[in-house]
């Protein structure tokens, strides 16, 4: 367990494996442990880094704002820390969308984006997480955080076929605040980054599952319209959690990228 201490609170961090850099972003209500079997499959090639946004994980809680541009921030700050110069980011979902918008803001220091069931318009998301941005429906959830973690148990199994996944999002709605929950989810569910996406310049990748309930299943076409560079790989027998549902296929995927010069 790894942290830095950045202006807006702690940021933690794991990090496995020896190489060139690569830095994975988890999504709404996740952790950097949903990375953990893909980081110690390319840990043999890279030095692998996985962040937990502010509000979620093991890091800092105790902030006003959970917005993008927040999260955006956050990586620049890991960077210039660790004294990264650049390196590819790989974001699933929320952490996808914040991948590109760092690569738009901060283009030296992006070198490589891949996403992975990531939504390029906030309107792609599902009605349930769009009502999570709705301040009574996150203060009624959290009032009643047992209740709410009974039914994501139940429901968990329909959202990703990996045994490991209802612990793992248990342990994560517990290590997020009702701030978190909300404004993050708020704010995302308000991006469009399909204008801004036109002049993107570096390699992208990304990896959709076409049973995602989470995200819209065609958002990869959101995405090849906004940046016809693209490269789209499709999955199947996936939902919203390719990492998990085939992680074999999945790390071949990312490997394969990350070798392209």
């Amino acid at each position: 367990m790894s942290s830095i201490t950045t202006d807006k609170g702690i940021l933690h961090y794991e990090v496995l494996g020896r190489g060139d850099p690569v830095i994975f972003l988890h999504g709404w209500l996740g952790s950097w442990a949903l990375w953990k079997d893909v980081m110690t499959s390319i840990a043999s090639r890279h030095r692998a880094y996985a962040l937990d946004f502010w509000g979620f994980g093991e890091s800092g809680r105790k902030r006003d704002s959970y917005q993008m541009e927040d999260f955006v921030d956050l990586i620049y700050q890991f960077m210039d820390q660790l004294g990264i110069e650049s390196a590819p980011l790989i974001g699933h979902s929320m952490g996808g969308t914040v991948s590109l918008l760092t690569g738009l803001r901060h283009p030296d220091s992006v070198s490589k984006i891949i996403v992975v069931g990531s939504p390029i318009k906030g309107s792609s998301l599902a009605l349930p997480l769009k009502l999570a941005g709705e301040k009574r429906i996150a203060s009624f959830l959290y009032s009643n955080i047992n209740i709410f973690r009974f039914f994501m148990k139940l429901y968990a199994p329909i959202i990703c076929k990996d045994a490991r996944f209802p612990g793992l999002i248990d342990q994560d709605i517990m290590n997020s605040t009702v701030d978190s929950f909300l404004k993050s989810i708020a704010d995302l569910r308000h991006t469009d980054l399909t204008i801004e996406m036109q002049t993107i310049q570096m390699p992208i990748l990304g990896l959709y599952g076409t049973k995602d309930n989470i995200v819209a299943a065609t958002e990869w076409k959101t995405l090849k319209n906004s940046a016809p560079h693209a490269k789209i790989q499709l999955f199947p027998r996936s939902g919203h959690f390719v990492m998990l549902d085939q992680p074999q296929r999945c790390t071949e995927s990312i490997l394969e990228f990350l070798q392209k010069e």
